[in-house]
């Protein structure tokens, strides 16, 4: 069941990737995660877990805190 939260959560990681100019394939890499894995979770397809959460930050080069900052 996709729920409002997941997929603001997604739009959130596609704002980041792009800030950070980076594809999803570039971001999946970083994170260790499939791009398709990256693209179910912008589309707010995919409930990721806390693991994933965590993986997507230091992808990112943020802290969770502020992955989930404006949610």
């Amino acid at each position: 069941m996709v729920t409002p939260i997941v997929k603001k959560f997604g739009k959130r990681v596609r704002q980041l990737r792009l800030e950070r100019g980076l594809t999803q394939e570039a971001l999946g890499d970083k994170c260790g995660l499939d791009l398709t894995y990256i693209g179910r979770i912008e589309r707010g397809e995919q409930n990721s877990s806390l693991v994933v959460v965590g993986m997507i930050a230091k992808g990112l080069g943020i802290s969770i805190e502020e992955l989930f900052s404006g949610l």
